[in-house]
């Protein structure tokens, strides 16, 4: 099993092209197989299967067989690490903007307090 920071750089690098991240919102919606997930795109068949094993490789879908059809699903669990990680970072970013905020306010506090003397 790969570690955390290997399959976060697998899951993002297979979500940063455009194709894979529309397959992917295509397989949100339920099962496809190779052809209908290339159906919505001017690219070959082949590219198609390429784009399928950088997301089958990133663990973001499985390939299954059954009887003539190849189905593809989307593995729901897979997302949990990128999930997990841009929550703690929004955490983070979102933590030091309000210390920043209270930092401004404290700041402007004693200008308007000075700015309402000299107006006595």
């Amino acid at each position: 099993m790969p570690r955390t920071a290997e399959m976060l750089d697998a899951t993002f690098a297979a979500l940063a092209d455009p194709t894979r991240r529309a397959i992917v919102a295509r397989l949100a919606t339920g099962d496809a197989t190779v052809l209908e997930l290339a159906a919505p795109f001017d690219i070959s068949l082949p590219a198609i299967s390429r784009h399928l094993k950088v997301l089958e490789q990133a663990g973001l879908i499985k390939r299954g067989r059954d009887a003539q059809r190849r189905p593809c699903s989307l593995d729901p669990e897979a997302l949990a690490a990128a999930t997990e990680w841009i929550d703690h970072t929004r955490k983070a970013w979102e933590d030091r903007f309000d210390r920043l905020a209270d930092y401004l306010n404290q700041l402007q506090a004693p200008k308007e307090k000075r700015h309402d003397r000299k107006r006595r």
